[in-house]
């Protein structure tokens, strides 16, 4: 079972269109702030609030060097939501197996 309040920051991160093309870039290898910012024609500091929010929801991770502050994506950050999805996947599955079985137990009605 994974910790709410983890799967909450997650799902709140990724909620944002803006963040998430962040993050589709960030899959392709690190980026500064504002090689992220140009896409989505974002000022610097509106795409430092977006990348704040992605580093809190464990996603992504910062590292400064002189003045140029580097994002890049955790491998791990999608974990937690993989396996909640596999859990979920998981229940379904398994009501629906209930459910073919309970019909296969029906009697089967004789046609008139």
């Amino acid at each position: 079972m994974q910790e709410p309040q983890q799967l909450d920051r997650l799902f709140l991160a990724l909620a944002d269109p803006g963040r998430r093309g962040m993050v589709e870039q960030l899959s392709r290898g690190p980026a500064s702030v504002k090689e992220l910012a140009q896409p989505a024609r974002m000022r610097l500091p509106s795409a430092l609030k977006h990348l704040r929010v992605l580093e809190e929801g464990g996603i992504v991770v910062s590292r400064k060097v002189g003045r140029t502050r580097t994002y890049a994506m955790r491998a791990e950050a999608l974990a937690p939501m993989k396996a909640w999805m596999r859990e979920r996947e998981a229940a379904l599955n398994a009501a629906f197996d209930r459910l073919a079985q309970a019909i296969a137990d029906m009697p089967e009605e004789d046609a008139p």
